[in-house]
């Protein structure tokens, strides 16, 4: 059985919002309040997940690089491919938090934990996550979810104040500040449209 929800369509305002909701949610409780750099880990228990990291053997598609298993309500990290240096670690945990949110039919897992306590044994297969460079679907959107959870958009705009997106000098600091990569950082600038590459260039441009 899947408890995984059929593919649908979200564009990016309909997930920043979802990763606000979560956000806003933690500030009522005493003891997952938010702060920044955030601790995905946090968010995941917040929300009742485990998260650990562990060596993930391959399956005939290939690696893993995480997986989440439904009913255990276990986020596996794979320590064995994963560069978790650097705001890396971060930014996996915040991805598969992002597969939680939008992708897990809680519903149904619920349903199945119930039928099981009845007696009723009912598999439920893991969502897997791959280590692609060309993500799509709804590996897209877990990691725009996930840029939006480690940095939202109204601190992003209370940290660039004073400062001077277009220089890299001042990028690094800004990635400090939220404990993301730098790459991280720009692909969430080029996402709200803040700043475009010059083509052919490192140089940045205010959109």
């Amino acid at each position: 059985m899947s408890v995984i929800k059929p593919f649908q369509f979200m564009d990016k305002h309909a997930i920043e919002c979802r990763a606000l909701d979560v956000l806003e949610a933690m500030k009522t409780s005493d003891r997952h309040v938010p702060t920044f750099p955030l601790d995905s880990s946090r968010v995941a228990e917040f929300l009742g997940l485990d998260v650990v990291w562990d060596v993930l053997p391959e399956d005939d598609e290939g690696a893993i690089a995480a997986r989440i298993l439904p009913l255990e309500k276990l986020i596996e990290i794979n320590e064995t491919i994963l560069d978790l240096k650097e705001g890396f670690g971060e930014s996996t945990i915040a991805h598969e938090v992002g597969h939680w949110v939008l992708h897990i039919d809680r519903q149904a897992v619920d349903r199945v934990l119930r039928l099981r306590q009845k007696g009723v044994n009912v598999s439920v297969k893991p969502l897997l996550c791959r280590n692609n460079e060309q993500i799509q679907g709804i590996e897209w959107q877990a990691q725009y979810f996930a840029s939006c959870l480690l940095m939202p958009r109204y601190l992003l705009e209370e940290k660039i104040q004073g400062r001077d997106i277009t220089q890299w000098t001042d990028l690094y600091a800004i990635a400090a500040d939220f404990g993301v990569t730098i790459s991280n950082l720009l692909h969430r600038l080029k996402d709200l449209e803040w700043v475009s590459l010059k083509e052919g260039s490192k140089e940045l441009l205010r959109c």
